[in-house]
């Protein structure tokens, strides 16, 4: 048995990008910060990691409706690395969270604003279903996607 699940809570760095799929189907990519405070040699330090985020589906629409920069946001979802090759034909990897659950804890909205919880699993089996993984994501990749 084995397990690949990723919980974080970070803010957003830039509002989500959506594109579609050749076949219309919507997907959603953001950055969000995670935190760490560490003692070194008697000071805090705030170490920040940047996480890839992908969602499919609904879930992507709902990104991208509700979501901006500087939202904290509550992700589950499981850590996925692809390979793919650059435009001078390199070899490259990158490595994303693929979300299945949102909950946005805290946005710039109006105060009838209510925090809730959105899962995509349902929706994220119907896409896999009916299109291979590897083929959404080969209609993804643009030079944009590529961190270095």
């Amino acid at each position: 048995m084995s397990i690949n699940k990723v919980i974080l809570i970070g803010r957003l760095g830039a509002d989500p990008e959506i594109r579609y799929t050749l076949d219309g189907k919507p997907v959603a990519t953001f950055r969000i910060a995670t935190n760490e405070v560490i003692i070194r040699d008697g000071e805090k330090e705030v170490l920040t990691e940047w996480h890839r985020i992908v969602a499919f589906g609904r879930l992507a629409e709902i990104c991208g409706e509700y979501l901006s920069k500087g939202a904290q946001v509550y992700i589950e979802g499981k850590l996925r690395t692809r390979k793919f090759e650059d435009k001078q034909g390199n070899q490259r990897y990158i490595t994303e969270i693929v979300a299945n659950i949102l909950q946005i804890l805290e946005r710039k909205s109006p105060p009838d604003f209510e925090s809730k919880e959105i899962s995509s699993v349902q929706g994220f089996k119907n896409i896999l279903e009916e299109s291979p993984l590897e083929e959404l994501e080969e209609n993804l990749l643009d030079e944009e996607d590529i961190p270095f």
